[in-house]
């Protein structure tokens, strides 16, 4: 006898990866399915790109500290330098500037795994999967609008109901720096300092803006415009007689007055949008509006975020070609539903639907040819594959959650029925064989309550 030594090879993960076990698969395809839903309902339409794409396409477009944190990749005998995908803009981006056949406006949308080399902690992973709408080749803000209004219905069908759509606009905050008399030199502080308001409050933020010696009556006039709050166009009326005298401001609140009234028409509540003077987001990369989704009760921070960068695509066409869009925070939602009980209770931890007991393996035949009918009627069937008395069957099916198990044993091939047992209820019915998929699609359908999610945020 030839003995064969194996080699145990230690199984773990590289830092900061994971694997999905079917559980969270059917969970993450649930909410994608339900995203893509809606981006399909606003005539968006998918792409693919290739996760490996070329080192020069990638870098000079996320800016220094993003960069080192780009997977670099090399064959041994390859000549091109490849990196993993950071995101999915720069990739359409390059699409773009590729495919000029592509109609205007191009509305895509891509669900798809990036690689970042984070340092790994508590829900940040080096791979995780992002989810990008966006619309390319128009100016008018009325694509914005319409990514706004995406965005409002995807965490609806997801059954978060205390949301909000913070808005801002990157002329504004141009505006903000000159009506201020900030120096040139000093205005990427202003607007670090401005983002912290949130967190710091104007007393932190006036200290901020004194450490980094901006002059105090520039301080007074900001501070005293980042106090407006209210009614989105009470805000923008207030921002405009401030700004008077400020052009790229003045061009920012007209947008976001455009924004407003095109979501009052589409029937977007002005409740769940809100102007934010001192939200900023992508300093290097957004051109006009500026947006991100807020959870506030419970106070869990944003889930969607985005905006308008019209030079993007241009660093690869050569030429300004506009662009507005937002990423969706698949990763963070499927946390956040997870958490709060969310997801529908019709959604069950397998994706099978009925275990086909073998009662005694003359009878394997039988079972077989039962389990392709039930296929054929559109149930999801697994045939148990070793020979095990029933009663492991069963609890093999309960372990599972396998929601319900047929039995063929020889009283019920002599009487042309099934046994059909509903696990999670603990009940059981005889019924015609023909009449099995039918029926047990109807038993499963009727789970005794309504259909719906636990908790809405």
């Amino acid at each position: 006898m030839v003995e064969h030594r194996v080699t145990k090879v230690e199984p773990r993960l590289p830092k900061g990866m994971r694997d999905l076990l079917p559980e969270e698969m059917i969970r993450r395809r649930y909410v994608i399915e339900q995203v893509e839903a809606v981006f399909a309902a606003y005539g968006f339409e998918p792409l693919g790109t290739p996760a490996l794409e070329l080192w020069e396409t990638l870098m000079g477009k996320y800016g220094p500290d993003a960069e080192k944190l780009i997977y670099h990749c090399q064959h041994p005998e390859g000549r091109e330098r490849l990196a993993l995908r950071y995101d999915l803009s720069v990739p359409l981006a390059r699409v773009v500037a590729m495919h000029q056949e592509l109609p205007r406006p191009f509305r895509r949308y891509q669900i798809a795994p990036v690689w970042r080399a984070e340092r790994p902690q508590r829900g940040r992973f080096r791979e995780f999967v992002q989810c990008d709408a966006d619309i390319v080749g128009t100016a008018s803000v009325q694509a914005d609008a319409e990514i706004l209004q995406v965005i409002c219905e995807v965490l609806g069908r997801l059954g978060f109901a205390h949301f909000v759509v913070r808005l801002n606009n990157r002329k504004i905050l141009n505006g903000l720096g000159a009506y201020a008399g900030v120096p040139a030199t000093q205005l990427g502080g202003l607007y670090r300092a401005i983002d912290k308001l949130e967190r710091i409050g104007l007393p932190g933020v006036e200290a901020e803006l004194q450490r980094q010696q901006v002059p105090p009556e520039a301080i007074r006039r900001l501070l005293a415009l980042l106090e407006v709050s209210g009614d989105p166009a009470a805000v923008l009326a207030d921002l405009r007689r401030h700004l008077d005298g400020e052009a790229e401001a003045l061009e920012g609140i007209a947008e976001l007055e455009e924004i407003l009234a095109t979501l009052d028409e589409a029937g977007v509540p002005r409740a769940r949008l809100r102007i934010e003077p001192a939200m900023v987001r992508g300093l290097e990369y957004y051109t006009g509006p500026i947006y991100e989704t807020v959870v506030e009760q419970p106070r869990i921070g944003s889930l969607t975020g985005g905006g308008r960068y019209d030079r993007l695509v241009g660093l690869f066409a050569g030429r300004e070609v506009p662009a507005t869009g937002t990423t969706i925070g698949i990763e963070r939602i499927l946390e956040v539903m997870k958490a709060h009980e969310m997801f529908p209770p019709t959604l069950r931890p397998t994706t099978v639907e009925v275990l086909v007991t073998v009662f005694q393996p003359e009878l394997r035949g039988e079972s077989l040819r039962l389990a392709q009918a039930l296929r054929a009627g559109g149930l999801r069937c697994e045939v148990v594959l070793e020979p095990r008395s029933l009663t492991d069957q069963l609890r093999y099916a309960n372990r599972r959650r396998i929601p319900a198990a047929v039995v063929v044993g020889p009283e019920e091939v002599r009487t042309g029925t099934v046994q059909v047992r509903h696990l999670e209820r603990g009940e059981q019915r005889t019924v015609a064989r023909a009449e099995a998929a039918a029926a047990i699609r109807a038993w499963l359908a009727d789970r005794g309550g309504p259909v719906g999610g636990g908790e809405a945020l």
